[in-house]
C-alpha cells in the first residue's frame, strides 16, 4: 500500500446535485477499485474539461481500516452566530507568498486571532520547525480533517491535552533518533507534553517530494501498511501521532530552495501532506509530519543568511518541535453528527468566514 499523485482529466459537465456528488461519480470511473483519494485539486479548467491533480492511495484492500470519504458533503442548515470564528486555510505545496514556507503565516495568524472568538487553522499555517507561536485561541487542525469541518461531516472537541504517540523513521545514524528523542524531552520538560510512546519503526518510511505537471509540491510515500501496523498496535493509548521520517528530495534543493528568495516551491510539504491526509482520514486523529535529515552531510550544508520566510528551517536541527507543541492541544474528531450543535462541540454550523489567498480559487 502506497500513496501517489495522479493527473485526470474529468469532463467539465455538470450533472444535478452538488459539486462533491458530482466529483465522487466522475472520479471513481477513473481510478482502480482498490484506490481511495485523498487530496485533490483543480489546477485548470475551461469549458469542457476540469485538469486535475489527486493524491491516492493505492492498494487499499490489504488493510482492513478505511479512509474517510474524500467527497462526503453535509450542507449546513443554519449559521451559529453567538461568536465570530474564522478559518484560515494556506494550501500546502503551491508557493503561496504567505504560508509558503515555514511558519510564516503565524502573524496573520496572529493578526486574525484578535479579530475572532476562535481561529481555525492547519499545521502549514503556524509549523516553523523548532518553532510554533499559534494564537492561544486557535484550533489546530491537520488538513484534512479542517476540509472535513469545512464539508460539514465532523466535529471537533477542544482539549486540555493530547497524549501524543512520536513514531521515528528507522534512521541509520543514531545521531538523529537521539536528537528528536531530545525533541521530545524538550517539550515533556517545558510545556507538559503528554508523549506515551516514542516508537523507532521496525523499517525506514520511504517517502520521496516531487513536482506535479502543474508545479506544486507532491511525491510518493512507501510502506504505509507498515506504518499503520506499528501504530494499531498502540490501539487506544494514544490520541493524536507525531511522525520525523526522512524525505528524499535530489541533493541540490537542499540549497536552491534557500538561493532561491522564496521563488522555489517547498519540496518538501506536499509530500508531508500526502501522508498525513492518508493518517487522520484513516485514523480519525490528529497527525503531523516533519522531515529528518538524510544524512550529517546534508545537515552541515552552508545555507548563509536566508531569506526570513525560511530562516526557521535554516536554524532546525529535528524541525520537530512545532508539530509536538501543535498536536500537544489539537481537538478531537467528533465523527458521530447527533453531537453537532451540542455544548462544547464545534463544527462548521460555528465557521462564520473562510479566509484564503488571493489566486487560490
Amino acid at each position: 500500500m502506497h500513496i501517489s499523485e495522479k493527473s485526470i482529466n474529468l469532463p467539465a459537465a455538470w450533472e444535478r446535485g452538488t459539486v462533491f456528488t458530482n466529483l465522487q461519480a466522475k472520479f471513481e470511473a477513473c481510478i482502480q477499485k482498490n484506490d481511495h483519494p485523498i487530496r485533490f485539486v483543480i489546477s485548470q479548467s475551461d469549458d469542457r474539461e476540469l485538469h486535475c491533480e489527486i493524491g491516492l492511495i493505492e492498494g487499499l484492500a490489504e488493510f482492513q481500516l478505511r479512509p474517510s470519504p474524500l467527497f462526503d458533503f453535509r450542507k449546513r442548515k443554519y449559521e451559529n452566530t453567538d461568536s465570530f470564528n474564522a478559518a484560515l486555510v494556506v494550501p500546502t505545496g503551491v508557493g503561496a507568498e504567505i504560508g509558503g514556507h515555514a511558519g510564516d503565516a503565524t502573524a496573520i495568524s496572529r493578526m486574525l486571532a484578535e479579530a475572532c472568538d476562535r481561529l481555525v487553522l492547519h499545521p502549514n499555517v503556524v509549523n516553523a520547525s523548532d518553532i510554533n507561536e499559534m494564537p492561544d485561541n486557535c484550533l489546530y487542525l491537520e488538513g484534512s480533517i479542517l476540509s472535513r469541518l469545512l464539508q460539514g461531516v465532523i466535529g471537533l472537541q477542544p482539549v486540555r491535552s493530547n497524549r501524543v504517540l512520536v513514531v521515528l523513521d528507522n534512521h541509520p545514524d543514531q545521531h538523529f533518533i537521539d536528537a528528536a528523542v531530545n525533541s521530545v524531552s524538550a517539550g515533556r520538560a517545558t510545556y507538559g507534553l503528554d508523549c506515551p510512546e516514542v516508537l523507532r519503526l521496525s523499517e525506514q518510511l520511504w517517502m520521496r517530494g516531487n513536482y506535479s505537471d502543474s508545479g506544486r509540491a507532491v511525491g510518493m510515500v512507501g510502506g504505509l501498511t507498515g506504518l499503520l501496523a506499528e501504530i494499531d498496535a498502540f490501539g487506544g493509548e494514544f490520541d493524536a501521532v507525531a511522525i520525523s521520517s526522512v524525505i528524499r528530495v535530489p541533493l541540490e534543493y537542499h540549497t536552491e530552495y534557500f538561493e532561491n528568495d522564496g521563488a522555489m516551491v517547498n519540496p518538501w510539504g506536499g509530500v508531508e501532506a500526502m501522508l498525513t491526509h492518508s493518517l487522520s482520514s484513516i485514523l480519525n486523529v490528529p497527525t503531523a509530519h516533519s522531515p529528518m535529515f538524510e544524512s550529517r552531510d546534508i545537515e552541515n550544508l552552508e545555507v548563509g543568511t536566508v531569506e526570513p520566510r525560511m530562516s526557521a528551517e535554516a536554524v532546525s536541527l529535528t524541525f520537530l518541535q512545532c508539530i509536538l507543541k501543535g498536536l500537544h492541544k489539537s481537538p478531537k474528531v467528533i465523527t458521530d453528527s447527533s453531537c453537532f450543535g451540542k455544548q462544547g462541540i464545534f463544527s462548521v454550523e460555528d465557521v462564520s468566514c473562510l479566509v484564503i489567498p488571493d489566486g487560490c480559487l
